[in-house]
C-alpha cells in the first residue's frame, strides 16, 4: 500500500455520503482528515488514530468502523469524531520510503535518527524525527522513555506542543470539547487508561468504563504508569475527562501491523465507538469536562472554525444489532 492510496480510502468515504473536515495541518502542510458521525448536538467523543507513523494499521481500522457505523446507524444520542491519521507525514515515510522526504537535506537528517538505515519501516515519529505522543503539555519529558535529541521515536521536542500535528489535535479537541477520547495504537491488545495526579474519584471513573472496554474487545486494562505527554495524558490532565489509548494487534505481530489482520482487529472494535459514546452519556454527570485546568485558552488561536455539520440518526438499537455470534470472535 502506498500513502496515497491509504488516503484515497478516507476520501473515498465521502462516495457513501460521508463529510470530510480538516482537524488541522502536518509540519509538510497535509491534512489532518476526519469525519463525524451521530448529532453535534448532546455529547461528543473524539477517536484519533496512527499518531505514529508505523501504527497505519489504526487508521485502516477507523475507516472500517465509520463505514460500519454509517451503514448501520448511530442509536445513541450525541455524536463521534473519527480523526485518521495524526502523523500523515511519518506515515508517508514508513510507506513510500525515504525518497518521498522533500529535499535531500530533510533525507538526510531522517536517516541520522534512523540509526544510518534507509530502512523506515519501523519508524514512529514526525518528519521533525518527533515522537508526536509524547509532545504533549503533560508532565512533558518526564517518561522513561523520552529521550532529547530528534529520533525515529521517543523524543519528545524541544518543548512542549511544538509540533504542528499536536497543536491541531489540542486545538481541535479545545473546541469540540469532548467528553471522552480514544486514541488508537498498534499493538498488544490492551487499554491504557489513568495518568498519575487524577483524582481517585476520577481514576475510578475511568476504571469502571475502560473495564466495560475492555470486556467489549477482550483486551486487558492497564493503569498508565511512567509514560507522559501524551495525548491521553493531556486530555485526562487538562480536561479532567477519561480518555484511553488502545492498542490494537497481538503482540507476537510485527510492526507495522499487515492489512492480512485487519478483519480480526476490527472484529475486536466494531462496537468500540458506539460503545463508548454511550458509556460517556452514562458518565456524563461524573465527567466535568467545563473545567480546563492551565490552560489560557484566549492565547491559543483556535483554529478551522467551519466544520462539516451533518446530523445522522440510527434506527437500530445497539443492543438489538448485536449477534449472539459475535462475542465468540472476542476469544483471544
Amino acid at each position: 500500500m502506498t500513502y496515497q492510496e491509504l488516503v484515497q480510502k478516507i476520501v473515498d468515504l465521502q462516495n457513501d455520503g460521508l463529510e470530510l473536515f480538516n482537524a488541522g495541518k502536518s509540519v509538510l502542510g497535509k491534512n489532518l482528515l476526519g469525519t463525524h458521525l451521530g448529532s453535534y448536538e448532546g455529547n461528543q467523543i473524539v477517536i484519533q488514530g496512527c499518531i505514529h507513523a508505523r501504527e497505519y494499521i489504526t487508521t485502516l481500522l477507523m475507516i472500517e468502523q465509520v463505514k460500519y457505523l454509517h451503514s448501520q446507524g448511530l442509536n445513541v444520542s450525541g455524536g463521534i469524531y473519527f480523526l485518521f491519521m495524526t502523523d500523515p507525514d511519518g506515515v508517508e515515510i514508513v510507506l513510500d520510503g525515504i525518497n518521498s522526504a522533500p529535499c535531500e537535506i530533510t533525507k538526510q537528517y531522517l536517516i541520522l535518527g534512523n540509526n544510518n538505515s534507509t530502512n523506515f519501516s519501523q519508524y514512529k515519529a514526525n518528519i521533525n524525527q518527533v515522537d508526536l505522543n509524547t509532545n504533549f503539555d503533560a508532565d512533558w519529558g518526564q517518561g522513561t522513555q523520552n529521550v532529547f535529541c530528534p529520533n525515529s521515536e521517543n523524543f519528545c521536542g524541544f518543548y512542549p506542543e511544538s509540533e504542528r500535528e499536536v497543536q491541531g489535535l489540542v486545538n481541535f479537541t479545545l473546541k469540540n470539547r469532548p467528553l471522552l477520547t480514544i486514541s488508537y495504537h498498534s499493538k498488544g491488545e490492551v487499554i491504557y487508561y489513568g495518568f498519575q495526579g487524577e483524582s481517585a474519584e476520577n481514576l475510578e471513573r475511568d476504571r469502571q468504563i475502560g473495564t466495560r472496554l475492555s470486556e467489549e474487545t477482550g483486551y486487558q486494562l492497564i493503569l498508565t504508569e511512567n509514560s507522559t505527554g501524551g495525548y491521553k495524558d493531556w486530555c485526562i490532565r487538562k480536561l479532567q475527562i477519561p480518555a484511553y489509548t488502545i492498542e490494537v494487534g497481538r503482540s507476537e505481530l510485527p510492526h507495522p501491523i499487515g492489512i492480512e489482520y485487519l478483519p480480526e482487529i476490527f472484529e475486536q472494535n466494531r462496537y468500540v465507538p458506539e460503545l463508548a459514546l454511550g458509556l460517556a452519556n452514562e458518565y456524563a454527570s461524573q465527567i466535568k469536562s467545563a473545567k480546563i485546568v492551565n490552560i489560557n485558552t484566549k492565547e491559543r488561536k483556535i483554529k478551522n472554525d467551519s466544520y462539516a455539520r451533518s446530523g445522522f440518526n440510527g434506527a437500530k438499537s445497539f443492543q438489538n444489532r448485536r449477534s449472539t455470534s459475535w462475542s465468540s470472535n472476542h476469544q483471544k
